[in-house]
Parts: C-alpha cells; structure tokens; sequence
C-alpha cells in the first residue's frame, strides 16, 4: 500500500487550535461524511478503531452509510486479518 505524505506546518495547526490527531479525525470524519471513504478507509485515517470511530460518528450526529461496497471491504479486511 502506498502512501502520499502531506505536510502541514506547526504554524498552521496552532493557528487552526487542532493538533495533528485531531486534524486527521477532522478529515476522515468530513470525508466519511461527503461518502468519499468508506467507514474502514475513515477509521484508518482517523487512526481509530472501527467501533470507537462510529461512536465519534455518532457524537457528531453524523448517519452512518454503510453499502455494498463497505460491506465487500469488510469481508476482505476479516480474510486477511485470518491469514
């Protein structure tokens, strides 16, 4: 799995009030929200368990879409997660 490194100076998180967790909890909660990732991709961003990410969800009021796809991405994490 690759990934792309973003960088966001410390200037920019004390002036936004955020620290770097928060920051990334933010984005994938945004994110989840606007359905551009799925609950497991948002959980991994938010660096977060599934659960404790959808009681985060569930704090903000934010529903919970959970479709097919999510479901196929779940099957394939529980397989993995077995080998």
């Amino acid at each position: 799995r690759e990934t792309m490194p973003v960088t966001i100076s410390d200037e920019v998180l004390t002036a936004a009030h955020i620290s770097e967790p928060e920051l990334k909890r933010e984005l994938a909660l945004t994110l989840f929200s606007q359905e551009r990732l799925t609950l497991a991709q948002a959980s991994r961003l938010a660096e977060m368990t599934q659960l404790a990410f959808q009681a985060l969800l569930a704090e903000r009021q934010i529903p919970i879409h959970y479709g097919v796809e999510e479901f196929r991405e779940d099957l394939r994490n529980l397989r993995q997660e077995r080998l």
